[in-house]
């Protein structure tokens, strides 16, 4: 049951959140989801370029509805003082500010670490960006598989003897949130015990470089002997641990079977067991130098089957490591995805019904997800300003005859008069 005090984990933190696209909103998007008041500053004329991504139906991007839903919108020209006063005096009040322009940007606009830190010595400030705060590479401008190919992982990814591949998903930008959103709780925790704010330098490179499970340390300790490669739908560590093809033209499996009480398991399931004693097959080392020939026996296996599923249905009873490869539209219409809520259901009353991806965290206090919407831009000034500065209507309608503060409505409307 959940409580009935709180609406969830983050209920009470004040969130300002100064990120656009994918990697900062991630972090944001996550702590809306547990309840902390996220305030989405975006800059005339645009805000978040993700305005435009596809899909769009009537002028709303679901891409931008699945990443700002819940929080409230300040849209608010920070470039004129009267504007950069607003955000100052709003520093004083939250606990958060989140950021992901390039570095520099940020000073620039008058909201360093310095400046923002002196104005609220509580604030925890999280920087989100390619390569860092600091460092050679600091100012270069970077995306997602920008710093992807720097970190070598764009190098382990694809076939040998094939030019490199890149995932068709935003990886780096996601898990670069969620480490955001990891650095953010702890420096809150922190807080807690020293009253202290600080600030958090998180890059899309030292995320995806964390992901290097063995790579490195080969590469190390055998002082560059071994320089490790990318294997294709192998995975060069163990035998068998890849993908393996299934009876119909376009179908995978993933299995996974590394260590010898996964091969013995897999070998019962293929009827095989004299493969479990094989002299050439006894441990993973000697299964890694026999790759090819599991491969075939494997693949052969399996096509020796009516179907995929019939195979598939032999793997379930004797317990093997192994999932279909799945397309976009299985995974969306998968049964376990849907009652784990992993694809859910997002409303907009303009764009309308369509599915997303999950919220990733299971807390049991609070079972049931939050009912988020996107806010149009704008849609909240009126009553940030009245509730954080305590702004009468006549001073906030003064700010929005000035331009200071802006609505889509005010920006349409300042359009057709241009026009």
């Amino acid at each position: 049951m959940s409580n009935p005090e709180l609406k969830h984990v983050l209920d009470g933190y004040k969130v300002l959140d100064f990120t656009h696209a994918l990697a900062g909103p991630t972090a944001t998007r996550l702590m809306v989801e547990m309840g902390a008041e996220v305030i989405k500053v975006e800059i005339p004329p645009v805000g978040d370029m993700t305005h435009s991504f596809p899909m769009v139906r009537n002028k709303r991007s679901a891409f931008y509805i699945q990443q700002n839903r819940g929080k409230k919108s300040l849209f608010i020209d920070v470039k004129k003082p009267e504007g950069l006063a607003i955000i100052k005096d709003m520093i004083k009040e939250v606990d958060v500010l989140v950021q992901n322009f390039a570095p520099g940007a940020i000073g620039r606009m008058g909201l360093d670490w310095e400046t923002v830190s002196a104005i609220n010595p509580k604030l925890v400030m999280c920087s989100i960006s390619a390569f860092g705060q600091t460092g050679p590479l600091a100012e270069r401008p970077g995306y997602d598989f920008i710093a992807q190919a720097i970190s070598g992982v764009t190098h382990m990814i694809g076939d040998p003897d094939r030019a490199p591949s890149i995932p068709g998903l935003g990886i780096g930008d996601v898990m670069t949130g969620v480490h955001g959103l990891g650095a953010i709780a702890c420096a809150l925790l922190y807080r807690e015990k020293t009253g202290r704010g600080q600030h958090l330098d998180i890059s899309l490179l030292d995320s995806y470089y964390h992901c290097h499970d063995l790579n490195v340390a080969l590469y190390s300790a055998s002082d560059g002997k071994i320089n490790p490669n990318r294997s294709g739908s192998q995975i060069a560590a163990g035998a068998p641990l890849g993908l393996f093809e299934g009876k119909g033209d376009d179908e995978f499996v993933a299995i996974a079977c590394a260590t010898n009480r996964q091969w013995r398991q897999l070998c019962s399931a293929m009827d095989r067991e004299d493969l479990a004693r094989h002299p050439e097959y006894t441990d993973n080392s000697d299964r890694v130098r026999n790759r090819p020939a599991i491969i075939s026996l494997i693949n052969e296996w399996i096509a020796s089957h009516d179907t995929t599923a019939e195979a598939l249905a032999k793997f379930d009873e004797y317990r093997v490591p192994y999932a279909p490869v799945l397309d976009i539209g299985q995974t969306v219409n998968h049964p376990h995805h849907r009652e784990r809520g992993t694809v859910r259901k997002i409303q907009d009353e303009e764009f309308g019904e369509f599915d997303a991806p999950g919220f990733p965290f299971r807390f049991s206090d609070f079972p049931e997800q939050l009912d988020l919407r996107a806010a149009h831009r704008g849609d909240h000034n009126a009553e940030i300003m009245a509730d954080y500065l305590g702004m009468s209507d006549a001073d906030i309608q003064a700010l929005e005859e000035q331009g200071i503060l802006v609505t889509e409505q005010t920006k349409h409307l300042a359009k057709q008069k241009a026009s």
